[in-house]
């Protein structure tokens, strides 16, 4: 997902992303312990992809707090 994207989500579509992240996460990488998966880079797309939501997210949060 690419951050010009990110940043156009409400505060309440981040919240809904980072669940429909950790959880797409936990299933696939349970899936590649139990068999390998044809593509184990998208573990850390994934990961990446919840770092940047929760980066806007803390962002948006410092920004409410400065003003």
């Amino acid at each position: 997902m690419k951050q010009a994207v990110i940043r156009q989500l409400t505060t309440k579509e981040l919240h809904e992303q980072i669940e429909d992240e950790k959880t797409l996460y936990t299933r696939l990488k349970l899936n590649h312990t139990v068999s390998t998966l044809d593509n184990p880079l998208k573990l850390r797309k994934i990961r990446r992809n919840i770092a940047r939501l929760i980066t806007e997210l803390k962002q948006r949060t410092i920004k409410e707090n400065s003003n």
